[in-house]
């Protein structure tokens, strides 16, 4: 594989923007869309111009640039099937388990329901990469706007089970308040801690706090550990199967 660029910005208040530039085919990847003129600006800066839109799911803070991006590049713009009547200019549906390539840039398409009933992933293996959209945050996880708690919880373990190496891309930047929470419920966890920290520091300098490394997550991120015994038990709920724990935990941040 030749070299892919990435490129991660703001949109909107905390949305995140993501361009990925393949410079070998010239392909050039927005992960969602949430805001025109970010995206603009930064095809501007770098020279390159806009191939593929790549929609997780159908809420209007990740799809509100479609069609006036579609119009000016031509893009090409791939989502869920299962959303497809709700993906403003979708050209391609896809679903969990399909595969494609752009350019040098293998997706593999992973159904991750719960925040909403169609939301999908893209897992980018050459690149150890996924962009989870509002599936999966750092510390925190997608409120259940439309799915379930064990449909969300199956799918966070989608995710978990990709290699611990994978740099994980979210929607949105709520990784200080979800630090916060984490804290509350697993407050023994060194890892967590340290994390905090670094987010502390990160958010006070104006930095991000993603991408970020997948096995870290596995480790920090309670919504990623409802069936470890440890965490079950700090929350008062062992024995519970890991349904009724990730339940019990994001009925928590939801009031917190």
């Amino acid at each position: 594989m030749g070299t892919v660029e990435i490129r991660q910005f703001i949109c909107r208040t905390d949305n995140f923007g993501v361009l990925l530039h393949d410079a070998d085919s010239g392909s050039t990847i927005a992960i969602d869309a949430p805001e025109e003129a970010p995206i603009l600006k930064v095809l501007d800066q770098e020279g390159w111009t806009l191939t593929h839109i790549l929609t997780t799911h159908h809420h209007g803070d990740h799809v509100a640039a479609n069609e006036a991006l579609k119009a000016r590049f031509g893009a090409t713009i791939v989502g869920p099937a299962g959303e497809a009547d709700r993906i403003p200019g979708i050209d391609r549906k896809v679903a969990g388990g399909d595969t494609f390539a752009i350019g040098d840039i293998a997706v593999e398409v992973l159904d991750t329901p719960g925040h909403t009933l169609g939301s999908i992933s893209y897992h980018m293996p050459g690149i150890s990469a996924v962009f989870a959209g509002d599936a999966l945050f750092s510390l925190g996880c997608g409120r259940l706007l439309e799915g379930t708690a064990p449909m969300l919880w199956e799918s966070l373990q989608r995710l978990r089970a990709l290699p611990d190496e994978t740099m994980l891309y979210c929607g949105h930047e709520y990784t200080g308040s979800n630090a916060r929470f984490a804290l509350s419920v697993d407050p023994k966890n060194l890892l967590l801690h340290e994390r905090a920290t670094e987010v502390e520091h990160l958010r006070v300098a104006g930095e991000p706090t993603l991408p970020v490394m997948l096995g870290r997550e596995k480790k920090t991120n309670p919504f990623l550990r409802a069936d470890d015994a440890t965490l079950a038990e700090e929350i008062g709920l062992s024995g519970q199967p890991p349904e009724s724990v990730f339940a019990a935990l994001r009925s928590r941040k939801d009031a917190f």
